[in-house]
């Protein structure tokens, strides 16, 4: 084995090794350029308590030839590679809010997407709330917390070696995240589909919370991100095909109104799914009190009683495929 054939060796490691078969293809190109079906798949669906079957708030999206990430909180990036994804071919991210079970692995995206990608795929588009371009410099700037690492990668030789073995060609250049900073009531166009930005009624004034939705040919999903009850939700969710909600813990047991506010309930969620006339509710961030068997149904029946369109009980590694505005496929991934 001479030294090409080494390094080459070292460059194909664990987080690589799927996207070996790629190397040969020009620059920017992957597998992720042929249009594809439009289908979520929930990375995470728990909430900052640890947790072995549900990690935090992650989801991810499949539309023409983009691969869209919402929210990237602890856990969500391991559930992407087991989703069967590869970094690399993530294009865009977007954020809600920035608690961390919501953005804690927006370190490991950026980082790995840009160490695999060699310089060989473009920036990652980020959009999010304030202060979410300041953050970004805080990570990955010269004098940000994984400062020195990026610039041992980019400068010694040990590195470039793996770097050229991937396909780079140096200098190597630092990871650069593209962030655009978004309110309620912004629009971002993508290539054949478009996300819309609305309120989400959380934690302000201390953080600025976001919901989205997605329109393309397919169908529309919505995303409240966390969010109580609110009527620019509704608004937001206006006949959607999916609408994938916060439904943290059983109604009646908050321990204050401003909990209700901030989080919402079950009956909550039920009367906004049937307002906002959507076709199909996922229920979300759920605490362990009551993913339990017995009372999962229970919250199930009490929303059918008002909602009569389709609810799922969201689990990590759920592909739902959109079709002719309808929910056409409901898969479950397996996970360790």
């Amino acid at each position: 084995m001479n030294r090409r054939e080494f390094i080459g060796t070292l460059a194909v490691s664990t987080p690589a090794a799927a996207a070996a078969a790629d190397e040969q293809r020009p620059t920017g190109t992957s597998a992720a350029s042929e249009p594809r079906p439009l289908t979520i798949t929930l990375l995470g669906t728990g909430t900052p308590a640890p947790s072995m079957e549900r990690q935090s708030s992650g989801y991810v999206i499949e539309v023409g030839t983009d691969l869209i990430v919402w929210d990237h909180g602890p856990g969500a990036h391991h559930r992407l590679i087991q989703s069967g994804h590869r970094t690399i071919d993530v294009t865009h991210a977007f954020f809600t809010h920035l608690h961390y079970d919501h953005c804690m692995d927006y370190g490991r995206l950026v980082l790995q997407r840009w160490d695999q990608g060699a310089d060989r795929i473009p920036d990652l588009q980020v959009y999010g709330p304030p202060p979410l371009a300041r953050m970004t410099e805080q990570l990955f700037g010269p004098d940000g917390v994984y400062g020195p690492d990026i610039r041992a990668r980019v400068e010694h030789r040990s590195s470039l070696d793996v770097f050229e073995a991937r396909g780079g060609t140096s200098p190597r250049k630092r990871p650069a995240p593209r962030v655009t900073e978004i309110h309620a009531g912004s629009i971002v166009q993508g290539n054949g589909w478009k996300v819309t930005v609305g309120h989400a009624q959380h934690v302000q004034p201390y953080l600025e919370c976001l919901a989205l939705r997605l329109d393309a040919k397919e169908g529309s999903i919505c995303y409240t991100g966390d969010s109580g009850p609110s009527d620019t939700i509704v608004e937001l969710a206006k006949g959607c095909d999916i609408l994938i909600h916060m439904n943290h813990y059983f109604s009646g047991t908050e321990p204050t109104p401003a909990y209700r506010a901030a989080c919402g309930n079950h009956r909550d969620n039920a009367i906004i799914a049937k307002r906002a006339g959507v076709k199909t509710l996922v229920l979300t961030h759920l605490l362990a009190q009551i993913d339990q068997p017995g009372i999962r149904e229970q919250i199930v029946h009490e929303i059918q009683q008002v909602f009569d369109g389709k609810v799922v009980w969201g689990e990590d590694l759920m592909r739902l495929g959109l079709s002719g505005s309808r929910v056409s496929t409901i898969e479950q991934g397996q996970h360790e």
